[in-house]
C-alpha cells in the first residue's frame, strides 16, 4: 500500500512544482510519506499531496495543524514523533502530520544533508495543497523539526513565503548547516522558536547561534543534565523539552541581555515558555532556562 501512495505523491508532485518553490531538479521529497493522527482515529492515516488525498482525511479547518519533521537517523515511528504526538494530543484536539523522510535520513549523515532541500520543498508544497483543499490555514499551522529537520521546516517555510504561524526548529542541525545560508532562519515562518540543547563543544550536535526571532538556551546550550556528557542525549533533550511544554506550564525562559549574559547563567530579564503548540507567541532575542534532569524537567 505504501509504495503505491508515495508513487501518486510523487507524480503529482512533479507535475504541479510551482516556481515560489523553487527548482525541484531533485526528487528526494518525492519519497516523502505522510501520517495523520487525531484524536478520534486510532490508526494513522496515509495520505499523499493530492487534493484528492487530503480531502479524503479526518483533517477539519477549525483545528490548529501541527507537522512533526524527524531528524538524521530518525523514521515516521521513533524518537521524537510518538512522543510530542501522543503528548500533543493528549491537550488539544489538533491534526497532527507526521512527515517520515526515512528513504533517506537513515542514509549516511551526508546523503541526509542533500536531501533536506528537497524533503523541505515537496513539504511547501503539501502544506499549499492542505489550504487550498481547506482542511487548514496558514495561520494555525505550526512546523516542528529536530535536528536536520529543523532545516526542512525552514525549506517548508519558505516555500510558502514564510507565511506559516510557526516553526520550532528543536536543536538544529550544525554539521554543515554552521555557515550554510539556507539553514533555518526567522523569515521561514510568522514566529520562529529555536530550542537549543547540544549547540557548544566538539562533537556538538547542534547549532550555537542565533538562528529566530527566539532562541533558547537550555542550561546554556550544552550539556544537559542527566547526559553524562553524551551529545546524543543533550541533542535528544531538545525534543523532551518540547514534549514536556505541551503538558506542563513551569518551562519558562529568563530573557538575556545579552549571548555572554546567557553564556555565564546571569539571565534575569522577563519569562517566556518555552514551546508549546500556541500559534501566536511573543518576544523575541536570547533566552536562557535552566532545567533538571529527569522528565518533565
Amino acid at each position: 500500500m505504501f509504495p503505491k501512495l508515495i508513487l501518486v505523491s510523487a507524480a503529482f508532485v512533479a507535475c504541479n512544482a510551482m516556481h515560489s518553490f523553487g527548482p525541484l531538479s531533485s526528487k528526494h521529497g518525492s519519497f516523502n510519506v505522510y501520517y495523520l493522527y487525531t484524536r478520534s482515529s486510532l490508526n494513522p492515516e496515509v495520505f499523499n499531496s493530492s487534493l484528492a488525498s487530503i480531502q479524503e482525511t479526518s483533517m477539519i479547518v477549525s483545528r490548529n495543524t501541527t507537522i512533526i519533521v524527524h531528524g538524521h537517523g530518525g523514521t515516521g515511528f521513533n524518537t521524537l514523533n510518538p512522543t510530542v504526538k501522543d503528548a500533543l494530543l493528549r491537550v488539544e484536539d489538533a491534526d497532527v502530520i507526521i512527515v517520515d523522510w526515512s528513504q533517506y535520513s537513515l542514509q549516511s549523515y551526508s546523503n541526509a544533508v542533500n536531501a533536506v532541500p528537497s524533503v523541505g520543498t515537496y513539504l511547501g508544497l503539501l502544506i499549499n495543497q492542505l489550504v487550498e483543499a481547506g482542511v487548514a490555514t496558514l495561520d494555525t499551522i505550526h512546523i516542528v523539526g529536530f535536528g536536520l529537520g529543523a532545516h526542512v521546516a525552514g525549506y517548508a517555510g519558505r516555500g510558502v513565503n514564510g507565511h506559516v504561524a510557526r516553526i520550532t526548529g528543536l536543536d538544529p542541525s550544525g554539521n554543515q548547516w554552521g555557515t550554510n545560508s539556507n539553514r533555518l532562519r526567522s523569515s521561514d515562518a510568522k514566529y520562529v522558536e529555536v530550542i537549543h540543547t547540544d549547540g557548544f563543544g566538539l562533537g556538538a550536535n547542534g547549532i550555537g547561534t542565533n538562528l529566530g526571532h527566539t532562541d533558547i538556551y537550555a542550561n546554556g546550550g550544552e550539556g544537559q543534565p542527566g547526559c553524562l556528557f553524551s551529545s546524543a542525549c543533550s541533542h535528544q533533550r531538545a525534543w523532551e523539552l518540547f514534549a514536556a511544554s505541551l503538558t506542563n506550564n513551569h518551562l519558562n525562559a529568563h530573557f538575556c541581555n545579552s549571548f555572554t549574559e546567557m553564556r555565564f547563567n546571569r539571565c534575569r530579564g522577563f519569562l517566556i515558555p518555552i514551546g508549546t503548540n500556541a500559534m501566536v507567541k511573543f518576544g523575541s532575542g536570547v533566552f536562557r532556562i535552566n532545567t533538571g534532569r529527569r522528565y518533565p524537567y
